[in-house]
């Protein structure tokens, strides 16, 4: 409850300063480094390009991750209702032509989160798809700990 009350005051006083969350000091860590790189070997192997981080789609994704891992809830219909189309574009990521996205829930580290997603059909089709060049990493953990993932494909939005 703390941790959620602290997310609303925050969040609370950005939009009275009129700012955008950006992701948080966790979401700019060297996991985020290591799951781009991740992503980008897998797609070397099947010869697509690699995709580029995007900051619009990292706050976007980042704030996902912090919405399920609050209310301990892994889906890809955020609390407020919203989808990955709608809370991309409150992020600022408009104009795109192309997005998907990613989500998880349990995964330790990225290591093991790719490997989940890479096992799952629908999953490796987003990472591996020739129709994005953005990237978008959110990571949050629940109260109990558990790490909640998000990861937002698009093409030709704003950065």
């Amino acid at each position: 409850m703390r941790r959620l009350l602290l997310l609303i005051v925050s969040l609370s006083v950005l939009a009275a300063v009129g700012c955008t969350a950006p992701p948080t000091t966790e979401a700019t860590g060297g996991w985020v480094g290591d799951m781009v790189a991740r992503i980008n070997a897998e797609r070397a192997k099947v010869g697509a390009a690699p995709v580029q981080a995007c900051s619009n789609l990292m706050t976007a994704a980042q704030r996902h991750s912090e919405d399920q891992a609050v209310h301990a809830n892994m889906s890809h219909t955020g609390s407020n209702g919203s989808n990955m189309q709608q809370r991309s574009g409150a992020a600022g990521y408009v104009r795109w032509t192309a997005m998907a996205e990613n989500v998880a829930a349990g995964q330790p580290t990225v290591t093991s989160v790719m490997d989940a997603w890479m096992s799952s059909a629908r999953h490796r089709q987003n990472l591996l798809s020739t129709s994005y060049s953005h990237v978008g990493l959110g990571k949050a953990a629940s109260s109990t700990g558990t790490p909640f993932w998000t990861q937002n494909f698009g093409r030709d939005g704003t950065c």
